[in-house]
């Protein structure tokens, strides 16, 4: 019963702080990312479903490796705030290319390129947490 107790609450958190996540990362942008959705672009889907699956890595990789659900919150935290400051090293990077401002106009090229950066640094930064 205990066992099934702990599955059931690491779940419940892992659940919470994937959507606290993209709460999160949905602040960042300049433009609302699910009417964006909405209208159909592929561009904003795809930087998002990037940036669902690289918190998911970073978030399975913390449950993983960490035996406390407080520890997992820490490491997941950790992993988190390295994913956004891979953003806006990313965007400053980038100088003559306004990522937002590229998404919202339906760039699917920047959409591709903001998901396999999102989590290929996921990859990256998970393997700093084990």
């Amino acid at each position: 019963m205990i066992v099934v107790m702990n599955v059931v609450v690491s779940v419940a958190v892992i659940i919470v702080l994937q959507l606290l996540g993209m709460l999160i990362f949905s602040w960042m942008t300049p433009f609302n990312d699910l009417e964006e959705l909405k209208k159909g672009n592929l561009a904003v889907g795809l930087a998002l479903g990037g940036k669902f699956m690289g918190t998911a890595i970073i978030l399975g990789v913390a449950a993983y490796t960490n035996h406390s659900i407080w520890f997992m919150m820490l490491w997941f935290a950790v992993g988190y705030v390295c994913l956004i400051v891979t953003y806006w090293i990313f965007e400053l990077a980038t100088p003559g290319l306004k990522l937002s401002e590229h998404l919202k106009n339906g760039n699917v090229a920047v959409g591709v390129l903001l998901c396999f950066v999102f989590i290929g640094m996921s990859f990256a930064i998970s393997s700093l947490i084990i």
